[in-house]
């Protein structure tokens, strides 16, 4: 998809892709909610729905291209899988909290379940989310934090420091756990855990996993595939 559309965000796509496939195939249901807080692993996100067939080859060549319900971020309307438009980084755990708040005073039984990167740990308005599903205890939320150390400008060590992660969120008192989070039976083991209030999992990731010469880049944040590269990362996985 991102080579024949031209695009980037291919990266950050990668570290995100196990936890999202895991996710869709083997922990939500029909009646919960999925927030794509880091918007710009859109990509990682149509291809998880394509995994459980909710869409369709034809759909994923239309991505990026004009007219398309497959922008480069998720969009406003015309998915029900997609229940908000994200991008703007710091805004899906609030949306999910308030989510997971409001299907318990409706009674309802569904989950929430938000992606975040790491690099949206250094806005506000995250931790003012978590203090807010810490307060309400909402254990219908799930919150997955996609660790992997690289944003838009370099490293998170670099840009505004947030290293030790786990750190930070321990000193809320949350009921988190630190994970490889491309393993798929780590993944399972957190979702499985009981929590008091929201299930909070730190995935350990790299960004462009998979692909050497993208594996903690940050520039594959950015660049897109050209043929030469494209058949370099296409000739790395079919020789797995």
């Amino acid at each position: 998809m991102h080579f024949e559309s031209g695009v980037g965000h291919i990266g950050g796509n990668l570290s995100a892709l196990d936890a999202l496939v895991v996710t869709f195939r083997e922990y939500l249901n029909e009646d919960d909610v999925f927030v794509l807080s880091k918007g710009h692993s859109a990509g990682a996100l149509y291809t998880a729905l394509w995994s459980v067939g909710r869409l369709s080859d034809a759909d994923l060549r239309s991505f990026h291209r004009d007219d398309t319900l497959l922008a480069g971020h998720p969009p406003a309307a015309g998915l029900a899988d997609i229940h908000f438009a994200t991008g703007s980084l710091g805004h899906g755990l609030s949306l999910a909290a308030g989510t997971a708040l409001g299907l318990r005073l409706h009674e309802k039984k569904g989950r929430v379940l938000c992606l975040t990167s790491d690099g949206e740990w250094q806005e506000g308005s995250t931790w003012e989310a978590l203090i807010f599903a810490l307060h309400h205890r909402l254990e219908n939320l799930t919150v997955l934090i996609d660790e992997n150390r690289l944003q838009g400008f370099g490293s998170t060590a670099e840009i505004a420091s947030m290293e030790g992660l786990s750190g930070k969120l321990r000193g809320f008192d949350p009921d988190f756990v630190t994970i490889d989070g491309h393993d798929p039976a780590a993944l399972r083991g957190a979702f499985a855990r009981e929590c008091v209030g929201p299930n909070i999992i730190v995935m350990r990731t790299v960004k462009g996993h998979g692909v050497s010469f993208m594996e903690n880049r940050m520039e594959w944040h950015y660049l897109p595939l050209n043929k030469e590269t494209f058949e370099k990362a296409v000739g790395e996985q079919n020789a797995l």
